[in-house]
């Protein structure tokens, strides 16, 4: 980890040199890694100390870094994440809540909660984290970051710990659009699926309904920016049935795959979780057969749906987060209050698998807010291109 680190974003283990490629299209620019991904001489611990003591040292890093590195990015370090990935709060009762460098006395939001703070703390230029249920986009959000949750699939999470595989993706971080789309070339390669050069900019108005008009308002400029860039919105309805339903059916889905990814190793070592994480476990270990058959096919029909509203032109412009991250010194009920209102405007690329960039184009109370663009499946470097014409 580095020798300064301000921020607690990294966790402390011993110094192991990463050999990268001198010259490549990512040479000049540092990058720390989400505790989630071999890096080859470290171990992977998951922020849980049970899957630490397990892990042992690993021989080969992830695909994902391998590519960094083979791009000429120099690794400087594995980033805390919160308990096994489970959180959005950024507070890991292991090892300690990163700093947020955008707004110090708010949380940087998770679980990607080290790779944000190292960034937003200018420790790094760009870092990986991963996107189950909110995990980038949240603390893009928080921390005034570029962060994308990308087409589910679309980059390799081999060697990677799960969450949800159905559910999970790769995604990263970076304080400029001009480095976050240098990452993208590297890690996406070319669309199979881009957007076309006359887009139809959609405003989900059940979306926009779930955040308070200060919050809408903070955002106005943003999107007034976005529609001269790109043409006036027009007003489209995404959720399938209810917003109740879409935020059930997230779940039964992301807390099944969760217990069978984790289950086992809670069952046999009864390792002490974390206030939120524990809850979630158990609330997962309860969830039915019948509960999650009923949620793949919402899924598949919600899918369906979306794919059909988006077309291959369609993006979608939409708040990413209910608001500015909480603070610090909020109470866990707070938190998962705050958790479950964000889940609703998440899981639609959750559900989905479609890619969504979180912008950091607006602020409240002098906190960083993002807006979001959301497109069809395989256009997530054509979605960098709209984030690069805004600057």
């Amino acid at each position: 980890m580095p020798l300064h680190d301000p921020a607690h974003a990294f966790v402390p283990y011993p110094d192991v040199p990463v050999s990268a490629a001198h010259t490549g299209p990512l040479s000049g620019l540092s990058f720390a890694v989400k505790d989630l991904y071999d890096v080859a001489g470290y171990p992977t611990g998951g922020g849980s100390p049970i899957v630490l003591a397990m892990s042992g040292i690993k021989t080969r890093n992830a695909p994902v870094v391998q590519q960094l590195l083979d791009a000429g990015a120099r690794f400087v370090g594995k980033t805390v994440t919160d308990e096994l990935a489970f959180s959005m709060n950024g507070n890991n009762a292991h090892f300690g809540a990163p700093v947020n460098g955008a707004a110090p006395e708010r949380i940087t939001g998770g679980s990607s909660s080290g790779s944000a703070s190292a960034v937003s703390s200018r420790l790094c230029d760009f870092a990986l984290g991963s996107d189950t249920g909110g995990s980038v986009r949240a603390p893009a959000n928080h921390c005034k970051l570029y962060g994308i949750r990308p087409t589910h699939g679309r980059i390799s999470l081999e060697a990677t710990l799960d969450l949800a595989p159905s559910l999970d993706t790769c995604g990263w971080f970076a304080r400029d659009v001009q480095t976050f789309a240098r990452v993208g070339a590297v890690l996406l390669g070319d669309d199979p699926a881009p957007l076309p050069a006359k887009l139809r900019l959609l405003r989900p108005t059940d979306v926009w309904s779930l955040v308070e008009a200060p919050v809408a308002d903070a955002l106005s400029a943003a999107v007034a920016r976005t529609e001269q860039a790109f043409g006036q919105a027009a007003d489209c309805r995404v959720a399938l049935e209810s917003w109740d339903a879409m935020y059930w059916n997230f779940r039964y889905i992301q807390a099944r795959e969760a217990w069978l990814t984790d289950g086992p190793l809670i069952e046999r070592f009864a390792p002490p979780l974390g206030p939120g994480v524990a809850e979630r476990f158990a609330w997962s270990r309860e969830v039915t057969d019948a509960q999650v058959q009923a949620a793949r096919a919402f899924r598949e029909r919600f899918t369906g749906l979306l794919a059909t509203l988006l077309g291959q032109d369609g993006v979608l412009v939409m708040p990413t987060m209910p608001d500015i991250a909480p603070l610090r010194s909020e109470g866990e009920a707070g938190l998962e209050t705050y958790r479950n209102r964000a889940i609703q405007m998440l899981c639609i690329a959750g559900l989905s698998g479609f890619p969504q960039i979180s912008l950091p184009l607006a602020q409240r109370q002098g906190a960083p807010l993002g807006l979001s663009l959301l497109g069809p499946a395989g256009s997530d470097r054509s979605l960098i291109a709209l984030a690069e014409r805004l600057g």
